[in-house]
């Protein structure tokens, strides 16, 4: 009796481990600028610029209180060595953001996206209004590398680097989409669009499979690479489309967000799509998407409202903080091995 009286709460407290959801693989981080009501000369003040969402589910602000950072990249080698997209250029930190420097000129401003090349991430991408830079020395330098794009229409939007092989980037231009398989030595035009393609991301289940979203052609698909791309069917494309975001727990699911339409979601690989903005603030103007790589946890940010959570693929709401924040992007960093 005395054996069974030990026993019986050691195995629940077993149990309950077992049964304890796993330690999340990933940081989230997200770029917004929380200054809904404030006015120039107003005694309110606001944070602006880069928040991590911490154990507890709220998010902190971290780094310098600045409305115009936008994206965010992190070296897979160290955490600490972080580089943002802001509208004076790019902010490097090699403190894990407590401490920045302005790493480009006088002539490389309103960046809207940087990324760091996964095999050698010594190579920084930085999408630019007219154009864009690759720094090959962890953002001492930024020397442009617009060889084969064009001289109008090279407006970036985005550029992501193929997780697959290093140099192999594609850039979402206001012309189209422009790939290059040289670390940027050259591009050449792989999808042509009158409308601004305004986000490029590639599966993380099959590398060849790459998603961008556009002002007003649609979504498009690309099952070769990025070599070449095809619009979805069922989906309307009158309006922006301005991200997606891929489901790293399911393979068939993935969201897209924009103004007009709010949150669009498959769960079949793009054979039909379902708006989900049911539970949403009326309008459901949505400026972003993210999925938690983690959990498929789904992210929406209604713009100037809050950041909105689902965690049945968007079928019920809640809000999740960040109230009264423009949020630019959301960013999941793998945690540093220990």
């Amino acid at each position: 009796m005395i054996r069974s009286k030990i026993l019986l709460p050691l195995l629940g407290l077993l149990t309950g481990s077992a049964a304890a959801a796993p330690a999340p693989k990933h940081d989230m981080f997200v770029a917004a600028a929380i200054n809904n009501g404030f006015v120039v000369g107003s005694k309110m003040v606001t944070l602006s610029g880069l928040f991590q969402r911490g154990p507890d589910n709220s998010f902190a602000h971290f780094g310098l209180n600045f409305p115009f950072i936008v994206s965010l990249a992190v070296d897979p080698r160290d955490a600490r060595v972080m580089y943002a997209a802001s509208i004076n250029g790019v902010l490097c930190s090699t403190d894990g953001g407590q401490n920045w420097r302005i790493g480009t000129s006088w002539d490389m401003t309103e960046p809207k996206d940087v990324f760091v090349d996964p095999h050698a991430p010594d190579h920084i991408y930085l999408a630019l209004p007219d154009g864009i830079a690759v720094s090959p020395d962890r953002g001492r330098t930024w020397p442009r590398r617009e060889n084969g794009l064009p001289e109008r229409g090279k407006y970036m939007q985005a550029v992501r680097v193929d997780r697959t092989r290093a140099g192999r980037a594609l850039a979402a231009c206001e012309s189209g989409l422009y790939l290059t398989e040289d670390t940027a030595g050259s591009w050449r035009r792989v999808f042509a669009s009158a409308a601004t393609v305004t986000d490029v991301r590639q599966s993380p289940h099959d590398p060849r499979l790459w998603l961008a979203t556009t002002q007003s052609d649609g979504v498009l698909a690309s099952h070769d690479g990025g070599l070449t791309w095809k619009k979805f069917a069922g989906l309307p494309a009158a309006e922006a489309h301005y991200n997606v975001a891929f489901d790293a727990t399911n393979p068939r699911r993935f969201a897209i967000g924009g103004w007009t339409y709010g949150v669009l979601v498959t769960e079949d690989g793009g054979e039909t799509w379902t708006d989900r903005n049911a539970g949403l603030p009326e309008g459901h103007c949505v400026f972003r998407v993210g999925l938690d790589p983690d959990n498929g946890r789904l992210f929406a940010a209604v713009f100037k409202d809050a950041v909105f959570a689902s965690d049945d693929f968007g079928r019920t709401w809640r809000k999740d903080g960040l109230e009264g924040a423009l949020v630019y992007n959301f960013h999941f960093v793998p945690k540093p091995a220990k």
